[in-house]
């Protein structure tokens, strides 16, 4: 199931998975606009969260937003969430399908990828990022607001500083990352990409081989059947059929290592602008350890959300996280007017 909140409906289309976003805008904005994708599950108020602060930092006159749901628990709370926050919502089936589906509708220049408990804190300038890519499309792989030129410098990569129409803006050479972060070009939280080049590393990390894709990817006759008698994620990998947002990060990420020298060796970002407040975990594939208080069970916070408590997303613009992964220490909530 698949609908459309906001102004402007658009029926979905005769497959029901995903409804096209409504044009906004000027059609110069169109050209020029980022598809933003987040992906949630059992965080309504993370979400909101999410949304509320990358329109405050963004402008939603340049955003398009989608938001893959997998739906679980607290729909009612996920559907006021829709209604006060335009989007088009993918009730996730089938994770593989519905990522390509999307992006075979997306016609916007750029994608934003995000998670719902990333928070924006900070403004960017649409017409740097645009400007950037126009100038330096070449050797531009992403525009990112997760660092900070002192972090990059500090963990051992160069920094170089680049004008952008009168805007100061730094880069780093990914390709010889000195460490984990900088040397990580693909991400689902806060970096921008050409919508092409996405599209791109996709089709070089997954398998072109038609009888691969009719056996081998997710939701497949033969896949559904032998998930119910073993392991079946070897045989995604093998593929590069990616099943979750954390393999769509990482199988394409690593994919993107492999073949570096045909990739744009750069990424470009201005200053920190976005953080990941980790105080709880709905996926329990990943192994990061959060230490998780009664107080941040998702069951807690969606009874906060009930009671008309959101996340104090001012608070956090003043406190300004200096990492692009944080803690409770930066949760702060408030009961919205």
């Amino acid at each position: 199931m698949v609908y459309k909140t906001g102004p402007q409906p658009v029926p979905a289309p005769p497959d029901g998975r995903i409804a096209p976003a409504s044009p906004t805008g000027n059609q110069n904005n169109m050209e020029k606009a980022i598809s933003t994708i987040v992906f949630t599950m059992n965080r309504p108020l993370q979400l909101e969260g999410y949304l509320r602060s990358l329109r405050t930092h963004i402008g939603p006159e340049f955003l398009r937003v989608f938001v893959v749901y997998k739906e679980d628990r607290f729909d009612a709370q996920y559907r006021t969430v829709f209604e006060q926050h335009p989007c088009t919502v993918i009730r996730e089936r089938n994770f593989h399908r519905d990522v390509l589906d999307l992006f075979d509708r997306i016609d916007t220049r750029y994608v934003l990828f995000g998670v719902d408990d990333v928070v924006y804190f900070d403004t960017i300038d649409f017409e740097t990022i645009d400007r950037t890519f126009e100038a330096h499309g070449d050797d531009a792989f992403g525009f990112s607001f997760r660092f900070s030129p002192d972090a990059v410098r500090r963990g051992g990569d160069v920094v170089e500083d680049v004008d952008i129409g009168g805007a100061h803006i730094h880069r780093f050479w990914w390709t010889q990352g000195a460490t984990d972060d900088t040397r990580y070009p693909f991400e689902l939280s806060s970096t921008v990409y050409p919508t092409a080049l996405v599209r791109r590393v996709f089709a070089g990390a997954m398998s072109r081989n038609h009888l691969a894709k009719v056996l081998f990817a997710p939701g497949r006759p033969l896949m559904r059947a032998l998930g119910r008698m073993m392991n079946v994620r070897g045989i995604f990998k093998r593929f590069g059929f990616f099943f979750s947002p954390n393999n769509l990060e990482s199988w394409n990420c690593r994919w993107c290592q492999r073949n570096a020298s045909q990739l744009p060796p750069c990424t470009y970002f201005q200053h920190l602008c976005a953080s990941a407040i980790q105080v709880n975990m709905v996926n329990t594939v990943t192994r990061r350890k959060v230490a998780e208080a009664d107080e941040f069970t998702i069951e807690s916070l969606n009874e906060r959300f009930k009671e008309g408590y959101r996340l104090d997303i001012d608070f956090i613009a003043a406190s300004r996280p200096t990492i692009k992964g944080c803690g409770r220490e930066f949760f702060r909530l408030k009961k919205l007017a």
